[in-house]
C-alpha cells in the first residue's frame, strides 16, 4: 500500500507540473501575441478575453504535444546533415512544428507569419524548459529522470550496476598544468578550486603535473590513454613511404588504422572495454557505447556506429536544440566582435580569424560542449563503469586567439561550470562516481615561424633543395639576421657533382607540420633516408635548416651512429651520447633526450624532423602552423598538461617519481579502475578446478 501511495504521488506531481508548464507556455502565446503584430490569436472581428485565452491554451498544447512526438523524428534526420547548419534548422523546423500547431487548433483563428512562427517558438521552447527544470530541481526524482533525458543512448535493457564506484574521466583538451593553476588562482574555476581545497575545505582531488612524449598532440596522446600505446605516431600528421599515404590523426580513417594498430600491439581493447562509453573522442578507448568517436565514423553496420548519431538524444529534446542554436549563434558573434577588436588593437602575435572559423569555433565551444556534456550525465545516470569524454573547447579557441587570451579564460570558465553540472548529475547516479579530470597536453604561446621570417617551413626546405620558390620567401621584414638566413637560403647554389640538381615533381620533399614539428620526407626513396644520403643528395638542405635561427634541432638517421641530433653551427651528436644537459636539446629540459631517442625508434618517422626554436625564458616556439598557441613538438607548457585524481584513488606516482608519457598514464588510470573492484585475488588452475 505504501508503494502505491508513492507512485500515486508521483503520478500527481508529474501532472501537476505538466499542468504547470501548459498554463506558463499559455500566457508566454498571449503576451507574444499582444507583442509581435504578425502573431495574431483572435479573428480580424476581434473576440472575447474567454475565447482568445482558450484559442492559446489549445495552441500551446498542440505545440507541446508535437514537441515531445514529432520533434524525435526530425531529429532522427538532422544526422544526415552537417552539423555546422543544426542551428538553422532547429528554427526552421520548430517554427514549423509551431505553424503547424497553429493550423490544427479548432477555433482556427491563430496565425503568424513564418518568420514570426520562428520567433514564438523559440521563446515558448525556452520559456518551458525554464519552467520545468525550476519545477524539477524541487524534486529530486523528477530532477533525475530530467537529466536521465539527456542521455546519449540509453541501453534498452541495462542491467543493474553494481555497488562499486564507476569512474568518469573528463579530458580538458589543451589545458595545461600552468594554465590550470592559474585559472583557478585568478577564481576562474571554482568547481575545481572546491575540489582542490580552496578556502580551508578539505581538498577531495590531488593535482599532478605529467609529460608528454615528442609529439605533443591529442592524437598520440589519448591513444596512449585509451589504448595503451603511443608507439609509431611521430606527429598530428606524417607521411608512411609504404604506402604512399599522409596519416592525419583527425582523420576518420587514419584514426580507425591508429587504433587497430595501438590495439593489436598491446593484445587489450582498451581502457573501456568493461561496461565504457567514449564520447566525443578521437578512438573508442574499447567502450561498446560510443558517441561523437572520430574512429567509428567510417564504420557502416548502422546509425549508432556514426558520429554524428551522439547528437539524437541531446537534440531530442527540442528546448536543447533552441538553446544551444542561440548559443551556437552567440558564440559567432563573440568570436566575431573578439577578432575585430584584437585586430583594432593591433594585438600580436595573431593569426586570420575569418572564414568558417567563427562556426567552428561554435561548434567546439557550444554544440560538442553541451552534447558530450549531456551524454557524459546520461551515462552517469544509467550507472556505466567507465566513462572517458573529450571537452575540445580550450584547445580550439587558444589555438587562435591565444592559450593566456581573455577569450581562452572564458572558455575555461564554461569549462567549469560543466564539471559542475556533471558532479550534480553524479549525486543522483546509481553508484557512486570517482571524476577524473585530466588533458592530453598544454599549449605553448608564440607566433608563427611565416609571420617571424617571412616563409613557411616547407619554403625553406625548397630552398634547401634548391627549388623554386615564391618571390614573397624573399620579402622578409623580419631582423637583419633573420633576413641574412633567408638570403642564403634562397640564392646558395646548390650543387651535386658540379651540376645544379633539380629533381623531378615526383622526388619533391612533403613537408607537414604539427605545431612547432616539422617533418620532411621523400617520396621517392622507399626507405627512412640517412644523413649521408641526404648531403649526398642535398649538400645544403640539412645545414640550411639546422643554422636558421627558427629551429632548435633536427633528427635525422645516420649510417655511422645510427641518429644524430643536428643544431646551429656544425652541432652535431649522436643519439647515444645524447644526455639533454647540453647541445641543442639542452634548452628543453628533462627527459627531451629519452623523447627523441623513442621517436627515432619508430618506423614511420620522417626523413627529417625538424622541432621550432623554443626561448626558455617566455616558453615561447615558433608554430610551423598557422597558430598562436601551438603544441605538437617539444618546447614549453606544451608538453606538461595534468592529472586531477581524487584522494581516495591511490597516488598517480611515488615520491620523487614523475609521470612521462601517456602509456604511463594509461597504466594509472587503469590502476585506479582495478581499485574500483577491489582487491583481485588471480586464482589457480588448481583452485579452480577445487571449487
Amino acid at each position: 500500500m505504501r508503494w502505491r501511495g508513492v507512485r500515486w504521488r508521483r503520478v500527481v506531481s508529474q501532472v501537476g507540473r505538466s499542468v504547470t508548464v501548459w498554463a506558463v507556455s499559455t500566457v508566454t502565446m498571449l503576451v507574444l501575441a499582444g507583442l509581435l503584430p504578425d502573431f495574431q490569436l483572435q479573428s480580424p472581428d476581434g473576440d472575447s478575453a474567454t475565447r482568445i485565452a482558450m484559442t492559446a491554451a489549445f495552441g500551446a498544447g498542440a505545440f507541446g504535444v508535437l514537441s515531445a512526438v514529432v520533434w524525435p523524428l526530425l531529429v532522427r534526420l538532422l544526422l544526415l546533415v552537417p552539423a555546422l547548419v543544426l542551428g538553422l534548422l532547429v528554427f526552421f523546423l520548430n517554427g514549423s512544428l509551431l505553424l503547424l500547431a497553429l493550423r490544427i487548433n479548432p477555433s482556427g483563428q491563430s496565425e503568424a507569419a513564418p518568420e514570426t512562427a520562428v520567433i514564438v517558438a523559440a521563446v515558448m521552447s525556452a520559456v518551458a524548459s525554464a519552467t520545468g527544470g525550476a519545477l524539477a530541481v524541487r524534486d529530486d526524482d523528477a530532477y533525475r529522470r530530467r537529466l536521465s533525458r539527456l542521455a546519449t543512448r540509453r541501453r534498452r535493457s541495462h542491467p543493474p550496476c553494481r555497488a562499486t564506484p564507476g569512474t568518469v574521466f573528463l579530458q580538458l583538451d589543451g589545458v595545461g598544468h600552468d594554465v590550470l593553476t592559474a585559472a583557478v588562482a585568478k577564481g576562474l574555476m571554482p568547481t575545481v578550486a572546491g575540489w582542490l581545497g580552496a578556502g580551508g575545505a578539505p581538498p577531495t582531488h590531488r593535482l599532478t603535473p605529467w609529460r608528454t612524449d615528442w609529439s605533443s598532440q591529442t592524437g598520440a596522446s589519448q591513444l596512449g590513454i585509451l589504448h595503451g600505446s603511443t608507439f609509431d605516431v611521430p606527429a598530428f600528421r606524417w607521411y608512411e613511404k609504404d604506402s604512399s599515404e599522409v596519416m592525419v590523426c583527425n582523420r576518420p580513417t587514419s584514426a580507425a588504422e591508429l587504433q587497430r594498430r595501438a590495439t593489436e600491439r598491446t593484445a587489450d581493447g582498451g581502457l573501456l572495454s568493461l561496461d565504457g562509453a567514449s564520447r566525443g573522442n578521437l578512438f573508442g578507448g574499447g567502450a561498446d557505447e560510443q558517441a561523437l568517436v572520430l574512429s567509428i565514423a567510417t564504420r557502416r553496420r548502422g546509425r549508432e556506429n556514426r558520429s554524428r548519431a551522439g547528437y539524437f538524444a541531446y537534440f531530442a529534446d527540442p528546448a536543447n536544440a533552441v538553446r544551444t542554436a542561440l548559443s551556437f549563434f552567440a558564440e559567432v558573434g563573440r568570436e566575431i566582435g573578439q577578432s575585430t577588436a584584437a585586430r583594432l588593437r593591433k594585438q600580436r602575435p595573431r593569426v586570420k580569424r575569418g572564414g568558417l572559423y567563427p562556426f567552428v569555433r561554435a561548434f567546439a565551444t557550444v554544440v560538442e560542449r553541451d552534447v558530450v556534456v549531456a551524454a557524459v550525465m546520461g551515462d552517469l545516470l544509467v550507472g556505466r563503469t567507465a566513462v572517458y569524454a573529450d571537452l575540445v573547447a580550450y584547445d580550439e579557441v587558444a589555438h587562435h586567439s591565444g592559450p593566456h587570451s581573455r577569450d581562452a579564460e572564458k572558455v575555461l570558465q564554461r569549462l567549469d561550470r560543466a564539471l559542475a553540472l556533471i558532479e550534480k548529475a553524479a549525486e543522483h547516479a546509481p553508484r557512486p562516481y570517482r571524476i577524473v579530470v585530466l588533458s592530453d597536453h598544454g599549449q605553448s604561446p608564440g607566433e608563427t615561424f611565416h609571420t617571424r621570417y617571412g616563409l613557411s617551413l616547407g619554403d625553406l626546405v625548397r630552398a634547401g633543395c634548391g627549388l623554386h620558390v615564391p618571390r614573397r620567401a624573399e620579402r622578409t621584414h623580419s631582423g637583419a639576421e633573420a633576413r641574412a638566413a633567408v638570403r642564403a637560403a634562397l640564392r646558395r647554389p646548390v650543387e651535386e657533382g658540379g651540376e645544379k640538381h633539380r629533381p623531378t615533381r615526383h622526388s619533391e620533399p612533403v613537408v607537414l607540420a604539427s605545431g612547432n614539428l616539422g617533418l620532411v620526407s621523400f617520396p621517392d626513396v622507399p626507405h627512412r633516408m640517412t644523413k649521408e644520403e641526404l648531403d649526398a643528395r642535398h649538400p645544403a638542405l640539412l645545414t640550411t635548416l639546422a643554422n636558421h635561427p627558427g629551429v632548435g634541432f633536427l633528427l635525422v638517421r645516420s649510417e655511422v651512429h645510427g641518429g644524430v641530433v643536428l643544431g646551429a653551427y656544425g652541432a652535431e651528436i649522436p643519439l647515444d651520447r645524447l644526455d639533454g644537459h647540453a647541445g641543442p636539446l639542452a634548452v628543453f629540459g628533462a627527459g627531451a633526450a629519452d623523447a627523441v631517442r623513442r621517436t627515432h625508434s619508430f618506423p614511420h618517422t620522417a626523413d627529417i624532423m625538424v622541432n621550432s626554436w623554443y626561448d626558455p625564458e617566455s616558453g615561447e616556439v615558433l608554430a610551423f602552423e598557422e597558430q598562436i598557441g601551438s603544441h605538437g613538438g617539444l618546447g614549453g607548457a606544451q608538453g606538461r598538461p595534468f592529472l586531477l585524481s581524487p584522494v581516495r584513488v591511490s597516488e598517480p606516482a611515488g615520491d620523487g617519481e614523475e609521470l612521462v608519457g601517456a602509456e604511463a598514464v594509461h597504466r594509472v588510470l587503469r590502476r585506479w579502475l582495478q581499485e574500483a573492484d577491489g582487491p583481485q585475488v588471480p586464482l589457480s588452475a588448481e583452485g579452480e578446478r577445487a571449487a
